[in-house]
């Protein structure tokens, strides 16, 4: 399996738009809160999940999801 790191523009433009959603995620999280968990759950965990989404999204543009996924394929399937 091949695990080095190649730069890719589509996997780039989808991380870059996870991050923007992940942003807004943060930014109005207490709107988000208030309004589609009906007050069941915490500003601090709207924001959290806000925050692991910018992070996910930070992943894939710089397109290592992959290059972590295959370390983690090598380690669990090793021959």
């Amino acid at each position: 399996m091949d695990t080095s790191w190649h730069f890719s523009a589509g996997a780039f433009f989808i991380g870059l738009i996870i991050f923007i959603a992940g942003g807004a995620i943060v930014a109005l999280h207490q709107k988000i809160a208030d309004n589609a968990m009906s007050g069941v759950i915490d500003y601090q965990k709207v924001k959290l999940v806000g925050l692991a989404v910018v992070g996910l999204g930070f992943i894939i543009m710089l397109n290592l999801h992959t290059l972590i996924l295959g370390w983690l394929v090598n380690l669990i399937f090793r021959p």
